[in-house]
């Protein structure tokens, strides 16, 4: 079984795309993020949640702001280089997201549904398996 990290600001979201991902059949954990609670990626150490994922699902806004979340993706690549990494909230004032290269992710704009959220997981795994 898949297993997912949901990492969101809105914790009504963060519990919906849970609840979502659980009734698709993968194993899910959450985190608020570095707002709701000190974050070791920013220190460039390990996670434990993150340790135990198979992918991550991250609010491109978890961290605050723009600066803040392309902070949190680069240093998410820093410490888990070959992690796949879907990034939720995506929109045009994020001119720092990447599809290619170390700080890759797969992007979801608007409020993804069940299907979107499962395909974005499934590109995200393949795409990261051909990089690695």
């Amino acid at each position: 079984m898949t297993r997912v990290v949901v990492v969101n600001h809105d914790p009504a979201l963060a519990a919906e795309q849970a609840a979502l991902l659980r009734a698709a059949g993968y194993e899910v954990e959450q985190c608020g993020g570095p707002l709701a609670e000190p974050c070791p990626v920013l220190s460039d150490l390990p996670c434990p949640l993150v340790d135990r994922a198979d992918v991550l699902l991250y609010d491109a806004w978890a961290a605050g702001d723009s600066d803040g979340g392309r902070q949190l993706v680069d240093h998410l690549r820093d410490v888990y280089a070959d992690l796949p990494v879907v990034l939720t909230s995506v929109d045009d004032r994020l001119q720092w997201v990447h599809t290619e290269g170390p700080t890759r992710v797969t992007p979801l704009t608007g409020h993804p549904t069940a299907e979107e959220l499962r395909g974005a997981i499934e590109r995200a795994i393949e795409d990261q398996g051909m990089a690695v």
